[in-house]
């Protein structure tokens, strides 16, 4: 009997497959190893072959592409419905075949390698900065305790802790001293991986036109650009604007019943690290439209009325549909668009 339809839950060395036919009939149940995997599918009829979107999961669909499959990658919240029973590689794998074949279901676009690789810098840098944020409350943390308080901002560690060392050189112990300068060096250290990942963002940046073409927007600069072309990759995989803004998390959750709509805070859905990168862009165009001297214009009115953190929302959800509009359309950011019409 055909396989139409394959479900695979994926794992590190064990792999579960569930397979039906276009009755809907199960005609595969079956266990393979790693190294089973490129034989067993390489032998197989095409078919349709759904996947969890977890760790791999990219790297399986472009292989399994290859052999001529169709794949598609499901949220994981998407498969759980599905499951009927106790939680078990078979039944995970019969639940995602159940769920890849829903006419209605919503997949995860498969990232290239170039995407993924472009994605890698930008998670070794963020977990540079994370690592350089913690590095330096220590510090903070440690020369507090004997009385030093040093103002916020890293530049301030590098200027002023060398110099209160040797100024209270008497009240601080020579151990204690070596310390906080082993703890500042491996600060400056943490600072200079992130600078050198940063450049290499910012090439990969300049050598790609779609990237450029976002950084004309306000608010968004090399490093939201190179992460939003990197994450959402072929804008089209979305129907519109607005379903782009929803699978960034920056649109109300509805709580809503009985006819009456309810509208609570930001869903906070999809991928948080570009959430972020959004609305702590917002807020710097914010910063600046406050300290400007014209008090006109959409982001002015919207301030007037809005506490700043709803207006830096509001701002992130904008750009994100305008991002999604010069994405699909091939089209080059023009500041004076809403006003002229063209």
């Amino acid at each position: 009997m055909k396989i139409t339809t394959l479900g695979i839950d994926l794992a590190k060395q064990v792999f579960q497959l569930h397979g039906v036919d276009e009755q809907g009939k199960t005609v595969l149940r079956k266990q393979l190893k790693r190294n089973q995997m490129a034989t067993f599918f390489a032998t197989l009829p095409t078919c349709l072959i759904g996947l969890e979107a977890c760790g791999s999961a990219h790297y399986w669909a472009r292989k399994l592409e290859s052999f001529g499959h169709t794949v598609r990658l499901i949220a994981p919240q998407f498969v759980k419905p599905y499951v009927k029973t106790n939680k078990n590689d078979a039944a995970d794998a019969e639940a995602i075949c159940e769920a890849v074949a829903r006419p209605n279901m919503r997949f995860v676009p498969i990232k290239n390698v170039e995407q993924q690789s472009v994605l890698a810098l930008h998670r070794a840098r963020q977990g540079f900065v994370r690592a350089r944020t913690a590095q330096a409350n220590q510090i903070r943390g440690l020369l507090a305790e004997f009385g030093i308080i040093i103002p916020q901002g890293i530049a301030h560690l590098y200027t002023r802790v060398p110099v209160l060392l040797d100024q209270q050189s008497e009240q601080l112990t020579g151990p204690f001293r070596l310390l906080i300068q082993r703890l500042l060096e491996h600060l400056k250290e943490l600072d200079k991986q992130v600078n050198e990942l940063e450049q290499q963002i910012k090439a990969w940046h300049k050598a790609n036109e779609a990237s450029c073409r976002l950084e004309q927007i306000a608010g968004i600069g090399p490093i939201t650009a190179s992460a939003l072309v990197a994450t959402i990759g072929n804008a089209k995989n979305f129907t519109n604007a607005r379903q782009l803004a929803a699978w960034l998390g920056l649109v109300p959750k509805q709580h809503s019943s009985g006819g009456k709509q309810v509208l609570l805070g930001i869903s906070k859905r999809g991928d948080q690290y570009l959430r972020t990168l959004l609305i702590h862009g917002a807020r710097a165009v914010i910063y600046r439209a406050r300290l400007a001297a014209e008090q006109t214009g959409w982001l002015q009115r919207l301030l007037q009325r809005c506490h700043p953190n709803v207006a830096a929302v509001a701002l992130a959800n904008k750009n994100a549909r305008i991002v999604w509009a010069l994405l699909a359309n091939q089209r080059s950011f023009q500041r004076d668009y809403a006003a002229d019409g063209t």
